[in-house]
């Protein structure tokens, strides 16, 4: 799940597409720098020693770079939630399990915790920042369709709104995504998740 999942052979041994994916690691990495700086493609270019049009013989720009770590991001948490959601059938623990995955995923990608906060998009295509806008959307969709299960399983009240707490939950983890940004990645996400649950839940 980490950004180690994008890491690629030798160079003698590289298979087809393999170098596009040590763009996207070096990427990840570079954003992992608490100063929080804007990455360029000359400074990407130098720190993988090739020259910037070496770097657009695989992308066609920078956002479409940016592009291929949303799509990680998408493909890694969204497989996450649709097996929490097939393994456990209580609705309840959906959601606290999916809000561990959400919380643990930044503080084990801490570069990819700049995107999706938004951090590393500015001044970049607005397209980007609508993705990650649509991926949120989804998020909150998932954590509602959890509730529902819960309530028709009667773990929760029948005035129980789900689709309120299923915002405030996505709220609650994009405050702690942007707080373990800001602080550095110092102040990590799960700190005080397990005391804080029982109430943010129901």
């Amino acid at each position: 799940m980490d950004a180690a999942s994008l890491s690629v052979e030798s160079p003698s041994k590289r298979k087809p597409g393999a170098r596009r994916l040590q763009i996207l690691q070096t990427l990840a990495t570079m954003l992992e720098d608490p100063k929080g700086e804007k990455v360029t493609t000359a400074a990407l270019a130098a720190k993988l020693d090739v020259s910037e049009a070496a770097l657009y013989r695989h992308f066609a720009s920078k956002a479409q770079m940016f592009e291929g770590l949303i799509e990680f991001i998408e493909s890694t948490i969204f497989g996450l939630i649709n097996e929490i959601s097939a393994k456990e059938p209580s609705g309840l623990k959906q959601v606290r399990r999916i809000v561990q995955m959400l919380l643990e995923f930044a503080q084990t990608n801490r570069g990819m915790t700049r995107v999706l906060i938004g951090d590393a998009l500015v001044n970049e295509h607005e397209r980007l920042q609508e993705r990650m806008n649509q991926l949120l959307d989804r998020i909150e969709a998932s954590i509602r369709q959890s509730y529902r299960v819960a309530l028709t399983q009667n773990e929760l009240s029948t005035e129980f709104d789900a689709a309120a707490h299923a915002n405030l939950i996505v709220a609650y983890v994009v405050g702690r995504w942007l707080r373990f940004a800001k602080s550095g990645f110092k102040r990590l996400p799960a700190e005080g998740l397990d005391a804080q649950l029982p109430s943010l839940l129901t």
